[in-house]
């Protein structure tokens, strides 16, 4: 997973992880299911749900807020971060993702924008994951704000 992300106006972090994909379910009779990927190394690290009630299909994904609880599909991504010894993070808000389904793994490109949730500055990430393998675990997304 390579990450490059800007804080508004000139600031720039470039990080790299290895990626990790699971199925995932969440509580029935609710919108949830789908695919987790994450990736984190050290203090840094994303994280993108791919929220489908259906299989994962190849192509784009809009970006959904962090508590939308009706769009039935859509990625939610958020970013965390290190700057010296203070740790930041960032929902994505607006933005899309890419997503390239073959076999037993997936690849994809996601690019958006969001706001700090300590400091309210505007952010813009891109993150791009190689072919992943899915594991053949399934892990919760349940959502909780």
């Amino acid at each position: 997973m390579r990450v490059v992300l800007t804080r508004l106006p000139k600031d720039t972090l470039r990080f790299e992880t290895p990626a990790r994909a699971y199925r995932c379910a969440g509580p029935r009779g609710h919108i949830g299911g789908g695919l987790l990927l994450q990736g984190v190394s050290g203090g840094n690290g994303v994280v993108v749900w791919l929220r489908t009630p259906d299989s994962i299909a190849s192509g784009a994904w809009p970006v959904l807020q962090r508590g939308d609880t009706l769009s039935p599909r859509g990625a939610t991504v958020g970013v965390r971060f290190m700057l010296g010894d203070a740790a930041h993070g960032a929902p994505l808000d607006s933005g899309t993702v890419w997503v390239t389904r073959a076999d037993n793994a997936v690849a994809l490109a996601a690019r958006g924008s969001g706001s700090e949730t300590f400091t309210s500055a505007h952010t813009a990430v891109e993150v791009r994951i190689d072919a992943v393998p899915v594991g053949a675990d399934t892990v919760s997304c349940r959502s909780q704000l």
